[in-house]
């Protein structure tokens, strides 16, 4: 038992982490200034494709795709994971930071929907309403108009979405035994390559400052997912993935402290609406999973996540 704490301890600790590199990818984002978004897109994926491409040179399989029936989903994965990174970095230079960071948080609620589209799994009836009252919290945040004002605001509920059905790609690649060292990778070298004539186009010259920025946005956001790798090996999806909330939280902090950025009341609510449909979620699963071992099942079982759970978690990209 003191194993298993320990264990799922440090899990909280490793998604925590990553809760926090993903807030400062946001925020090195904004420092970054009035680049073209591509631009910003560019520079934060080559990052990532360069450190798994290394990784992948030392994998006993390299660059081996687990089946053709795989290429359909990574393609998939990649351009609505690239499109969802568009979006939310086009909302992180328009809005509070952890305004975007929210919005893209809806994604764990966006696959509910896209598992039902996608997978033909059924939510009950109790998952509708989590993923109800999270949009409705978006509203909180988001204060549709009709007027330009509004578009920040739905580029990052879209993003969310983008996420979503990309974490059900991810899912489906993992239940087909694709590793996710290579979802990863084809992720990150798809967007560098395709933002890539975009950045050309419309490149603007950039200070050190700016490159410098850039660069940290990159090596955040690879860490984080390599945070996240960690934290789902030591301890299940159901049991820890609420605390990624906590990037929420961090980039609160940081726009506060770096941006001078601070919420106002109707999105602070919105957060409040969003993350406790989050915690429901959780704790809702959490008493699913003890009624179904209430035959006390053996500590290696328990505390392993299944491989669903495992390939969904490790691979999120914002």
């Amino acid at each position: 038992m003191r194993t298993l704490n320990r264990q799922r301890g440090l899990g909280i600790l490793y998604i925590l982490g990553a809760a926090l590199m993903f807030a400062l990818m946001n925020l090195f984002v904004r420092l970054a200034g009035d680049l073209p978004v591509m631009q910003k897109v560019f520079f934060r994926n080559l990052i990532a494709a360069v450190i798994v491409f290394f990784m992948l040179c030392f994998d006993k399989q390299k660059f081996k795709i687990k089946s053709r029936e795989c290429l359909l989903w990574l393609f998939l994965r990649s351009l609505l994971g690239f499109i969802g990174v568009i979006l939310n970095f086009y909302a992180i230079d328009r809005l509070n930071i952890s305004d975007a960071s929210i919005l893209n948080k809806l994604s764990p609620f966006f696959a509910i929907v896209f598992s039902l589209l996608v997978l033909k799994e059924k939510p009950k009836l109790v998952e509708v309403a989590f993923v109800l009252v999270a949009f409705i919290g978006a509203l909180f945040v988001i204060k549709p108009t009709f007027g330009v004002e509004t578009l920040p605001s739905a580029a990052g509920f879209l993003s969310g979405a983008c996420a979503g059905f990309a974490y059900t790609c991810v899912r489906v690649l993992g239940l087909k035994g694709e590793r996710g060292l290579m979802t990863v990778f084809f992720f990150s070298v798809f967007s560098t390559v395709v933002a890539l004539p975009f950045m050309i186009a419309f490149y603007q010259p950039m200070s050190w400052a700016q490159t410098t920025f850039l660069l940290l946005a990159g090596l955040s956001a690879t860490g984080g997912q390599f945070f996240i790798t960690a934290a789902y090996r030591k301890a299940p999806a159901k049991e820890i993935a609420v605390f990624d909330y906590a990037q929420v939280l961090f980039a609160a902090l940081l726009g506060f402290f770096f941006l001078e950025q601070l919420p106002d009341l109707w999105s602070i609510i919105g957060y409040i609406v969003i993350i406790g449909a989050a915690i429901a979620k959780w704790l809702y699963h959490l008493k699913k999973h003890a009624q179904r071992h209430t035959d006390a099942p053996s500590p290696d079982t328990e505390n392993q996540p299944t491989p669903q759970e495992s390939d969904e978690n490790q691979n999120i990209t914002k």
